[in-house]
């Protein structure tokens, strides 16, 4: 167990709200799986490390003034669970979604598996009513 795990966390967690998913290789094993809900197009809910940087990369296409905060974190052995929140405004086409130029918010959970000194997988479970609900996409 490190001392630096919870750190770790919180900055992978700001990567994504600042658009710098570039630099999760130096926090990430090669091997890393981020593990979402699943992907319509795939069925799957595992992104490697280059799948999950595409995803934050797409999500800044779509949103901007992009806050995250961290609401929580709990270390246990090799594990971090982060509880955050982000607030994004959808000012591009996210997905199928065209923009909305409405402010959105939601929570979710990130539990963050280490091995080795680097985070090896991750679990995030995330408000997606919510986030649907503020755009008006979902009534």
């Amino acid at each position: 167990m490190s001392a630096n795990h919870k750190a770790t966390s919180r900055k992978l967690l700001e990567l994504w709200g600042d658009n710098t998913p570039h630099e999760a290789s130096n926090y990430l094993s090669a091997n890393y799986k981020n593990h979402q809900m699943p992907d319509a197009s795939s069925g799957t809910s595992a992104k490697s490390l280059a799948e999950w940087q595409d995803l934050v990369t797409e999500f800044h296409r779509g949103f901007s003034d992009v806050k995250m905060e961290i609401l929580l974190q709990v270390e246990e052995g090799d594990y971090v669970c982060t509880r955050w929140r982000i607030t994004a405004t959808h000012t591009g086409k996210f997905m199928q979604y065209e923009p909305t130029h409405k402010t959105t918010s939601w929570t979710g959970i990130h539990t963050d598996r280490y091995e080795g000194g680097k985070m090896a997988e991750s679990w995030v479970d995330w408000d997606k009513y919510s986030f649907l609900e503020d755009l008006g996409l979902i009534g």
